[in-house]
């Protein structure tokens, strides 16, 4: 199984957001009134945005938008298949993401989960986030969330293999910084 790591297209994140895997359904429908493939695709695309491949195949979308100066949201959802990509996305987040979210001046990444969804809140932990609080009620239907985070002073102190573990080490991933995805395109390896 090859894991590629592409800007994301609207088409892919359709694709994506049209299969996705029912915890990552569960959670975007408590966080939205009314919601489509198509626009939570779009509304993927602000910022930096990025899918892995599974042997050709979208099979998840993550990245970060700036909510404000300095705030940014970062987000990720997929298909069933999402969970073979996850040790190629930790290791993009931190070569690619993560520098490029910091040189764009951010002081403090955000990212909720529903708090249900413990794969979620495990992987958050394995990147480095740091949990901030319960959100009670959250969710459109009463659902409860946690927020974490990184700051300007952790987000490049986690080590590499305390977020991505052995797994991440034979995974082949493509380590082009790309560049805000459909925005521009630098060839540095």
């Amino acid at each position: 199984m090859t894991v590629r790591i592409i800007p994301a297209t609207l088409r892919d994140l359709s694709y994506i957001a049209a299969n996705l895997r029912p915890e990552d359904r569960a959670e975007i429908d408590c966080q939205f009134d009314d919601w489509s493939p198509a626009l939570l695709a779009l509304t993927a695309l602000q910022g930096f945005a990025y899918v892995a491949e599974l042997d050709g195949n979208p099979e998840a979308g993550f990245g970060a938008a700036e909510q404000r100066g300095g705030l940014w949201i970062a987000w990720s959802w997929g298909t069933h298949r999402m969970r073979r990509c996850v040790p190629g996305i930790t290791a993009f987040f931190h070569a690619v993401l993560g520098p490029e979210v910091a040189a764009r001046g951010a002081f403090r990444v955000e990212a909720r989960a529903v708090a249900a969804n413990e794969l979620a809140l495990r992987w958050l932990a394995r990147l480095g986030a740091t949990q901030r609080c319960r959100l009670p009620g959250y969710g459109r239907n009463g659902e409860d969330f946690l927020l974490y985070d990184w700051t300007r002073e952790s987000w490049n102190h986690v080590p590499f293999s305390k977020a991505a573990g052995a797994e991440a080490a034979a995974t082949h991933t493509d380590h082009c910084r790309q560049g805000r995805a459909g925005a521009r395109s630098s060839a540095s390896g």
